[in-house]
């Protein structure tokens, strides 16, 4: 094997990338990524230490955030960008060793002192002997430690955009240091490591309320809001990826400019809040989920800048016009750093201009607070028997055949029930109009996919009014996933001890048949089935 990877759902064939990464990534950035994975567990270990000793370092705490984010799917393919991650993780492994002071017991390989090699060519050799491949544990608590690495990862991405909004948790970076180091210690059963994937959980939760406030703090609460699937006169810029402050400081440096601001993708939520949608070039939705991006954004003619993760290979057609921000990156494209978008405004005035083309409106804008402000509506029209059930339908859109099932679920759930949807997965079905219920529409777009948040908010609410637990309200969660935000949202689910969960279109692979079985026992989650089939059972 030239490479292995088996974090996201392409798995090839079922089973883990061997060769090429489904998702375009190549075997020396799978390389570079599993030795910066397994060096950060090295700072852990030191780290841990040196905060049982009262010390704290905020440069370390950071980059692991960084650090591991830059490793989520679809994130970083550029090897040159990744080896510097690797070069500053070996710099502060040695600082977090220093400031853990003496330290006279075991110290696992990752913690060693060991000089990273000069070339990148050997660096990924290096990182070929440190991969996921490598299994030197039970297989079954192998598993487990994937599932808790795969959840930090997704939370990492969370806590990387409340931080830029200014909002940081202590108790998010102590628990990322407890449990990277704790999977260096061969001493935890299984048991133990489950309990660390449960708190995973609880740590994604906390992170996930984090970038609510700090979202609601800068923006507002989202509101229900029509959004133009058109296209508007004029020269454009196409925002791709899921972070606000970065399109906050877009749309202040175009406001004038004659430039109009589309969203892409988990974009789209943007279009709710106070604070953004205020910006009256900010027109539109355009095109769907990030695996059409190829299609898509050929037919775009202006420029287009991802700044969170979803990147694809991209098409010679517009290659010249489209760069990245932050922490994802592809070779051979403009990567912009700082706050300073002047490059990309001028690219989008020399390309092309957008036709005058009206589109559908859709909403957007439904979180905790617009939801639970017509609560009582809602209540009563349970009681009246006008709602009889409500779906979650949502979470990561993909390419791999099978994914239709998530439309046919929308189309086929009975007009007596409302469904709750967020994340990329709602562009299976968020563009069929699906009507209201005495006002109340059938389809609710809760947002991004942190904004599980909310929809944890409006259950617990619900439960709550009813008098009765999360598990026993008429509410059913059909999740689809994709790569490790939503590993972090089902360890949340989890935490929570919410159950029956329909998790699709395929269970991941780093799960083993013992730890599977262990979730169906104690939650009893299952794979979808067919539409008709997981209705049938639902509403029995």
């Amino acid at each position: 094997m030239s490479m292995f990877c088996y974090q996201c759902e392409q798995a090839s064939k079922g089973s883990g990338c061997t060769v090429v990464g489904v998702c375009g990534k190549q075997p020396d950035v799978a390389a570079l990524q599993d030795l910066l994975v397994y060096t950060m567990k090295g700072i852990a270990f030191w780290a841990d230490k040196a905060r049982a000793n009262g010390v704290k370092d905020q440069e370390i705490d950071r980059f692991m955030i960084d650090g591991l984010f830059t490793t989520v799917t679809n994130v970083d393919f550029d090897p040159e960008a990744i080896a510097k991650f690797v070069t500053e993780a070996v710099r502060l492994r040695g600082k977090a060793k220093q400031l853990a002071g003496n330290y006279d017991g075991d110290v696992p390989a990752a913690a060693q002192d060991w000089d990273l090699p000069a070339t990148l060519e050997e660096q990924v050799k290096l990182g070929e002997l440190h991969g996921v491949k490598d299994f030197n544990v039970d297989a079954d608590i192998h598993s487990v430690r994937e599932l808790i690495t795969y959840g930090i990862k997704g939370y990492a991405a969370y806590a990387d955009h409340a931080r830029t909004l200014g909002k940081e948790s202590d108790e998010v970076y102590a628990f990322t240091h407890q449990a990277l180091a704790a999977q260096l210690d061969d001493s935890l059963d299984l048991t133990a490591n489950v309990g660390i994937a449960l708190e995973a959980g609880r740590i994604n939760y906390v992170t996930m309320e984090l970038l609510n406030q700090a979202h609601v703090e800068a923006y507002g609460h989202p509101v229900p809001t029509p959004v133009q699937l058109g296209t508007k006169a004029g020269k454009g810029i196409l925002v791709s990826g899921h972070d606000l402050k970065f399109l906050e400081e877009l749309l202040k440096q175009t406001e004038g400019t004659g430039v109009n601001i589309y969203t892409h993708g988990e974009m789209l939520p943007a279009h709710g809040y106070p604070g953004l949608k205020k910006y009256s070039h900010l027109v539109a939705n355009y095109g769907g989920a990030w695996q059409d991006q190829h299609k898509e954004f050929a037919a775009f003619p202006g420029a287009i800048i991802f700044n969170t993760n979803c990147i694809q290979k991209p098409s010679e057609s517009y290659t010249d016009r489209l760069f990245t921000w932050g922490l994802v990156q592809w070779p051979g494209v403009k990567h912009m750093e700082g706050w300073d978008f002047s490059e990309v405004i001028a690219k989008a005035k020399e390309c092309g201009n957008l036709e005058e083309n009206p589109g559908k409106e859709i909403l957007t804008g439904f979180g905790h607070n617009a939801i639970l402000g017509v609560a009582d509506k809602i209540i009563a029209a349970v009681k009246s028997g006008d709602i009889k059930h409500f779906f979650l339908v949502g979470g990561c859109d993909g390419a791999k055949p099978g994914r239709n099932y998530f439309t046919d679920f929308a189309v086929q759930a009975p007009k007596d029930t409302v469904i709750m949807t967020l994340a990329c997965g709602k562009y299976r079905f968020n563009k069929l109009d699906f009507g209201d219920i005495g006002g109340i529409p059938r389809l609710l777009d809760v947002g991004q996919c942190n904004d599980a948040y909310s929809a944890i908010q409006v259950a617990v609410a619900l439960a709550d009014a009813f008098e009765c637990g999360v598990n026993d309200l008429p509410l059913s969660m059909i999740i689809s996933w994709y790569e490790q935000k939503a590993v972090a949202i089902l360890l949340t689910l989890l935490h929570l001890g919410i159950k029956n969960i329909k998790l699709g279109p395929t269970l991941p692979a780093f799960v083993t048949p013992n730890v599977l079985n262990f979730l169906v026992e104690n939650y009893n989650i299952a794979p979808i089935k067919t539409a008709e089939e997981d209705l049938k059972e639902m509403l029995g």
